[in-house]
């Protein structure tokens, strides 16, 4: 067990921290015992004590001081705090983890005093065990910390390592932020089903059902979605011009450039820039 024995030290402890320590623990990978968690907020430690039996603070030095791995879960604007709350005590663990969103190795490893940085990105479904989360790893991390950087995120899922840090930035924009592009869908067709006439209950459970249904058919399937589209479009049939209006109207084009936009937002975020109204409000 890659993770035998190991002290793992959570900095940051919202939805995608506790998905991990849940996932964790659920799978016997780690006992509360071996978990430390910090978070500003006391009633939130409370909750995760109460929970998974872990330890928790609200100071990030305290709860790094023994740990052999840290895992960096805050939000990506603030790890400058998180770094000078530090004091350079995140140099003294043997792997440093990042589920931070556009916050480059180099800047990591630079703040954290520690060459072995692991940065990842999951996302949303991870929270059931659901997740997928794609990560790198500098080269100074060897094999053994890899494998438990491995256990690590197989608790939220499956995971995919990629050799190159462009990825993450790509990653960010697929499929991290991803499940909000699947769940504006999912609400534009029940919305849709009330104007026809559904009841909105009956709306949201025929297309939560036909979404999931979809997905694990092309699953299984092995085809691509291309052909799951063609199985059923008949021609001159109900599909055939429900996707000629949506092809009309420019769906496939809006993806790109949102997903574009998600993804140049992920590089910015990695140079520390603001968008332009931010910009304007300082």
């Amino acid at each position: 067990m890659p993770l035998q024995d190991k002290r793992i030290a959570f900095i940051g402890s919202g939805v995608m921290a506790e998905a991990m320590i849940n996932g964790l623990i659920t799978q016997k990978l780690l006992t509360g015992a071996q978990i430390s968690a910090a978070d500003p907020r006391e009633d939130r430690g409370a909750e995760l004590v109460s929970r998974y039996g872990l330890r928790f603070s609200t100071d990030n030095a305290t709860v790094v001081e023994n740990a052999d791995i840290i895992v960096i879960s805050t939000k990506p604007q603030v790890v400058g705090q998180v770094f000078s709350s530090l004091n350079g005590r995140g140099s003294r663990a043997s792997m440093v983890l990042s589920i931070l969103a556009g916050v480059k190795i180099g800047a990591l490893a630079e703040g954290m005093f520690n060459p072995n940085i692991v940065r990842a990105m999951p996302n949303t479904p991870a929270q059931i065990g659901e997740g997928i989360t794609v990560w790198t790893a500098t080269s100074e991390v060897p094999d053994a910390s890899r494998d438990e950087a491995r256990a690590l995120l197989g608790a939220l899922g499956e995971e995919m390592y990629v050799d190159d840090e462009k990825f993450l930035d790509m990653a960010t924009a697929l499929s991290g932020t991803g499940p909000a592009y699947v769940f504006l869908f999912m609400e534009a067709l029940i919305d849709a089903g009330v104007h026809m006439g559904f009841s909105r209950r009956d709306a949201e459970r025929l297309v939560l059902k036909t979404v999931r249904g979809s997905v694990d058919y092309a699953m299984h399937s092995g085809l691509h979605p291309a052909q799951l589209r063609n199985q059923v479009t008949s021609p001159g049939g109900t599909s055939a011009e429900a996707i000629y209006q949506l092809e009309k109207g420019g769906l496939r084009t809006v993806i790109s450039r949102a997903v574009w936009a998600a993804f140049q937002r992920s590089v910015a975020l990695g140079k520390g820039q603001k968008r332009k109204e931010e910009s304007e409000d300082v």
